[in-house]
């Protein structure tokens, strides 16, 4: 009877602490784990073999534009200046005014010497009509002094007649001496004359080849030319355009739209020309210079597309770009330093080229970028 209650204990023990499992049991667990792991395996390859093979990345990227740098092309003291740093502009617009006093002065000076000139080549291309009409003046002196000179040609055989006719008078005492010396003047007076007649119409010859001589020169100066294509009068024209130049360059506009950045310009300040003054920042036409390592360029071609994201709008904001070139060499070889490598003591570092990514302008509208950013850009090289 006392070994009975005994054994009540040894069976509530063994409800209390239940049998381990058996070895299959084990087994079968270990095995759905396996598959459930390979099956993790070939899904996370599958995702990465379509989404992310071919796909090369780097985070050393930064937003490069082709700023305008701002000068003034004529000196002056700066009488406005109409806009801020980090003021937007549109293309056209006034940035800054020069005093243009001195430019109004050249300005009026260029065209009175216009005018001049002009004048000028009126006064001489009525020289040379003047010079034309002297030479046919000149033609119908020598025709009076031919005729006058015809003219003394028969006074002298008139008189040489009378002079032979009185001598052979004489002889016989039909004619006095008195009117054979008088005989002999008037034939050598009209000797004479006829000497003054031939020097006058030489004289005459002269004066036209004289007269011809100036007409050729006038006219010279005016041949084939017009008051609008006169030498001097297009120098003065010239000259005036300039002016004008000049005094329209002392309103400084925007070349391009942007952002200005770096103003050194101040009101009451005289710049120089050619002096910085500001520069515009066109972030519409904002690009991407991402530095690749060159061991990821193998596959990399002009036109692929190019997925970015800035710690400036952060990873909800992603642009879409083209790759649209490569620079011409690595970072380094364009350092101020570059590397030298022929020393013997080289080690081999893997370098990194600068790819040129061209971003979608409408993005770049919607969220504009500030040059200098950093950007993280991979590039797809499985697209086109």
């Amino acid at each position: 009877m006392a070994d009975a209650p005994q054994s009540e204990p040894t069976a509530a023990a063994a409800d209390d602490h239940p049998a381990p499992p058996t070895a299959g049991k084990r087994k079968k667990l270990f095995l759905i784990l396996a598959i459930v792991v390979m099956v993790i395996g070939v899904l996370w390859a599958a995702w990465y073999f379509i989404t992310q093979s071919g796909r090369v990345s780097t985070d050393n990227a930064y937003v490069g534009a082709d700023s305008a740098q701002v000068t003034s092309l004529v000196s002056g003291a700066v009488t406005q200046v109409r806009v801020g740093g980090t003021q937007m502009v549109k293309k056209g617009d006034i940035l800054v005014v020069i005093d243009g006093a001195d430019a109004r002065i050249d300005l009026a000076t260029a065209e009175a010497a216009l005018k001049q000139a002009q004048q000028k080549f009126g006064q001489t291309a009525a020289q040379a009509g003047s010079a034309r009409a002297k030479v046919m003046s000149r033609g119908a002196e020598i025709a009076q002094a031919r005729a006058r000179l015809t003219d003394a040609n028969a006074t002298v055989a008139r008189t040489r007649i009378d002079l032979d006719r009185r001598q052979r008078l004489v002889g016989s005492g039909a004619a006095s001496a008195e009117e054979l010396s008088n005989a002999r003047a008037a034939y050598d007076s009209a000797v004479a004359a006829r000497g003054l007649a031939q020097a006058g119409v030489t004289a005459a010859i002269a004066t036209q080849n004289a007269a011809g001589e100036d007409a050729v020169a006038s006219e010279a100066l005016v041949r084939g030319t017009t008051v609008d294509t006169a030498p001097d009068v297009a120098t003065a024209r010239a000259r005036l355009d300039k002016a004008r130049l000049d005094y329209a360059r002392t309103v400084i506009r925007a070349p391009v739209d942007g952002v200005v950045t770096n103003r050194q310009v101040q009101i009451g300040q005289r710049i120089a020309a050619g002096a910085p003054i500001m520069t515009i920042v066109p972030i519409a036409n904002a690009y991407v210079d991402a530095n690749f390592k060159e061991s990821q360029l193998r596959h990399v071609k002009i036109g692929q597309p190019v997925e970015l994201t800035s710690d400036f709008y952060g990873d909800d904001v992603v642009f879409h770009g083209r790759v649209t070139g490569f620079a011409g060499g690595t970072g380094a070889a364009f350092s101020l330093i570059p590397a030298q490598n022929a020393t013997g003591n080289w080690v081999k570092v893997v370098q990194r080229l600068p790819v040129r990514v061209t971003l979608d302008p409408r993005e770049l509208r919607a969220h504009p970028l500030r040059v200098g950013l950093t950007m993280d850009a991979v590039i797809d090289t499985r697209g086109k």
